[in-house]
């Protein structure tokens, strides 16, 4: 099918030639300059008097041209700024090969992105006086990318022909055609053996009609069918409070509303509520997009014609709303005034969340020149939401007060923490009826995951007492609490009473009568602290008693009250040797283990420092840094000790009666059976046990072991079996004598002699870190026993 614009060999001259090759070489250097936006196009139309002219920027379509008599297009193929193809040969899409697609504003050569929406003076006014920045309701419908309008769909049957229009004609009997013809800018096509016959202005569902009252002037008998192929473009112009104003070239089949998602809408200070079709000086029809948006109308929608002109005029009225409400904005009235229900359609209409006792509507009193501005409480039932509205208000909406008409609240230590219907009369008693309502919920989920002991895995002494402790998070029976607001004197009153006199007893001066909106907390006795008589308290005892377990403490039962209850000592039990450990002296002195390990990792760093800045030479240098890592290994197995929570009984070897001790929760006594040997470690030359000899000492006993030449006699230590230490340097007087005391001392069975080494004696410092001199003060005050010296060795 030949082109719609054809150059024949009249018009195709030398100048003519010029002028197209101008245009070309134009849009070339427009291509690699990037002088145009990617919707611009530069093409060449023919002019009214044949001749060939520019068609200037933005909606050209891309030149095509014919060669007479078939000759070879001397245009070289090409891409076009838009994407279509320029070429020397018949260009299957014509001169409206861009359908479908607007080409923007032809004056400013509009970009891919749209310019931001930007604020107005009202919005400003808004975020001045209520701390919110509201936006205009309904301008993000244009936020998206532009609108493309579908050239491939049906014709609507008042779609109005002119210049440009592609008519598919067939005739059928008595005569045979199949035609398809432009309509030219005259408003005519011509037809084979008819003549010209003009169908510009004539509605798409007239055409058939207009063409067979032409046709059958000349033929009879005959059928024809008329459709409309390609579609002419058509330029339009958006005005006024656009967002972007100019000229743009659409489809043939757009309509006001597509054209407006075109051009990106209005801007922030045009109207959504009025926007005017103009053609040939009138307007054609009005256009509300809030009717659109809401409902989906378009009652004022119109298909476009060429020249039309749409306007957006400046924004009517307008109220921001916000408070309780989905979409907080601003809204435009359609006319001066509106009702307050008529505004709250816009914005989904009133939740349940609002209340309907209470709106402020803050407005603009122009004629009050001291107090421009008032407030005026209204409310949302009929006779309020018939109240109107105006330019400038600002509507406030309150949520639903939090408060309760009929509830008080139980909360704390109990099974259902919940709000409860209040009934007239009712007392502590009513809300918690017994004393079940006081056992938690997850009681009975860790109940319940205690069936795993069945199979007999996992079982051990800690886990079970930890278990029973933690089964049950234990109530305080003595002291409750009820919250009350005092209305009267803005504050909170509290009221205590007694749990167990109001539930159990029903005692009227503790089960008290209830007010809405009272809060009772019930207490835990890890939330306050309770009395030790008042606590439910375990401790293990194991070894050599005659019935080892776990026992339920009684308030104030000593360590020889609990060995009584148990059966007291077996044949073979070292009452002696008894290991007594409590948590809370466990905690204590694994806190100050730590501090002192942090204390001696800062006097080592202090000290290498001090070291390697006096050192004045490579041998010194190397043993100072040789020092420095013996002891920081030192310090590595210092921290992986941990406290055992011991408590020395300082016992004699031949007592068989245990302190009398008050018994703690979570104490643990073991009694061994009485060993037989004694040990010897540290510096010696058999580090072994002994078996204990009657009358024997220590010196003896590291006689026996065979001291070591780097022994330190003067540093030993001996760790009792029932957690003492005893040191020969702190046995001597001022004098340095009493080193024969030390090494004279008995031994016990059980006992254990330590014997450290003398590493270094360049200075002070060091002997306390390198001889353990000074580890009789660190394992006598933190309990470590002779399992942590074979951990230090």
């Amino acid at each position: 099918m030949p082109s719609p614009l054809k150059i024949t060999s009249s018009v195709w001259s030398a100048q003519t030639q010029g002028w197209v090759w101008r245009g070309l070489v134009l849009t070339a250097l427009c291509l690699a300059g990037g002088a145009l936006h990617a919707q611009d196009s530069i093409g060449v139309m023919p002019t009214a008097n044949g001749s060939l002219g520019s068609s200037g920027v933005g909606g050209a379509a891309p030149l095509n041209v014919q060669a007479p008599g078939g000759l070879p297009n001397p245009v070289p193929s090409m891409r076009s700024p838009l994407g279509a193809a320029v070429s020397g040969g018949a260009n299957p899409l014509g001169a409206y090969g861009d359908m479908g697609q607007g080409t923007g504003p032809v004056v400013q050569g509009a970009s891919a992105e749209r310019p931001a929406l930007g604020t107005n003076q009202f919005q400003r006014f808004v975020q001045n006086a209520t701390g919110r920045d509201l936006s205009l309701h309904g301008y993000n419908l244009f936020n998206g990318q532009k609108y493309s309008a579908l050239a491939n769909l049906p014709v609507p049957a008042g779609y109005v022909l002119g210049p440009g229009d592609d008519i598919d004609l067939k005739l059928w009997g008595s005569v045979d055609m199949a035609q398809r013809l432009t309509v030219d800018r005259n408003g005519q096509i011509s037809i084979p053996k008819v003549g010209t016959v003009t169908v510009a202005g004539t509605r798409a569902d007239q055409l058939e009609k207009t063409l067979k009252s032409h046709i059958g002037r000349v033929f009879n008998n005959f059928e024809l069918n008329a459709t409309l192929g390609r579609l002419r473009s058509i330029q339009v112009y958006v005005v006024g409070q656009a967002r972007q104003p100019g000229a743009y070239t659409v489809p043939g089949m757009s309509s006001l509303l597509s054209t407006l998602f075109e051009s990106g809408g209005p801007s922030a200070t045009g109207s959504m509520r009025h926007i005017q079709l103009v053609r040939a000086g009138k307007t054609v029809t009005t256009l509300d997009l809030y009717a659109f948006i809401h409902s989906g109308r378009t009652e004022g929608d119109a298909q476009l014609l060429p020249g039309d002109v749409i306007v957006i005029p400046p924004a009517g009225p307008r109220v921001a709303v916000l408070g309780a409400l989905d979409a907080p904005a601003i809204y435009e009235l359609r006319q001066a005034q509106e009702t307050l229900a008529q505004l709250l359609q816009y914005s989904g209409g009133i939740k349940v969340i609002t209340t309907p006792h209470k709106a402020l509507v803050e407005r603009i009193d122009t004629a009050n020149k001291q107090a421009p501005r008032s407030v005026q409480e209204r409310s949302l039932d009929a006779q309020g939401l018939q109240s109107t509205v105006r330019d400038g208000d600002v509507l406030t909406l309150f949520p639903v007060g939090p408060q309760f008409s009929n509830a008080v609240t139980l909360r704390g230590n109990v099974a259902a923490p919940l709000r409860y219907s209040f009934q007239a009369g009712m007392r502590i008693a009513d809300l918690i009826p017994e004393p079940q309502a006081l056992i938690q919920g997850d009681y009975y989920t860790r109940k319940n995951i205690i069936v795993q002991y069945e199979t007999g895995k996992n079982v051990s002494s800690d886990r079970v007492i930890n278990d029973v402790k933690n089964l049950l998070e234990e109530i305080n029976w003595d002291y409750a609490a009820i919250e009350r607001l005092d209305a009267q004197q803005v504050k909170t009153r509290l009221i205590p009473f007694n749990l167990k006199k109001a539930i159990q007893d029903k005692d009227p001066a503790h089960n008290l009568p209830l007010q809405v909106g009272d809060v009772v907390t019930v207490f835990g006795v890890k939330d306050l602290p309770v009395p030790i008589e008042q606590r439910t308290q375990f401790v293990r005892i194991g070894g050599e008693v005659k019935v080892p377990g776990i026992y339920e403490v009684k308030p104030g039962e000593t360590l020889m009250q609990l060995l009584d209850r148990v059966g007291g000592f077996s044949r073979n039990a070292y009452a002696y040797g008894t290991v007594f450990t409590r948590e809370s002296t466990r905690r204590e002195q694994q806190a100050n283990l730590d501090k002192a390990i942090r204390k001696m990792e800062q006097d080592i760093n202090n000290q290498a420092a001090t070291q390697l800045q006096n050192a004045i030479d490579s041998e010194k240098t190397n043993a100072a840094q040789s020092q420095i890592a013996g002891q920081r290994l030192l310090l590595k197995r210092l921290e992986g000790l941990q406290a055992s929570g011991r408590i020395a009984l300082e016992m004699s070897a031949a007592d068989t009666q245990l302190p009398h001790i008050v018994l703690e929760d979570g104490d643990s006594i073991t009694v061994p059976h009485k060993p037989s040997f004694v040990g010897v470690v540290g510096a010696v030359q058999a580090e072994t046990s002994f078996i204990h000899k009657v009358g024997y000492t220590v010196g003896e006993y590291i006689e026996k072991a065979g001291p070591t030449a780097t022994a330190n006699l003067d540093a030993a230590l001996l760790i009792r079996a029932d957690g003492t230490v005893q040191a020969n340097k702190a046995q001597r007087s001022w004098t340095g004598r009493g080193n024969s005391q030390f090494m004279s001392t008995l031994m016990q069975p059980g006992d254990t002699i330590f014997v450290p080494e003398e590493l270094d004696r360049r200075s002070a410092y060091t002997q306390f870190i390198q001889g353990a001199k000074d580890w009789t003060a660190i394992l006598y005050q933190f309990g470590i026993g002779v399992a942590a010296l074979k951990t230090l060795k």
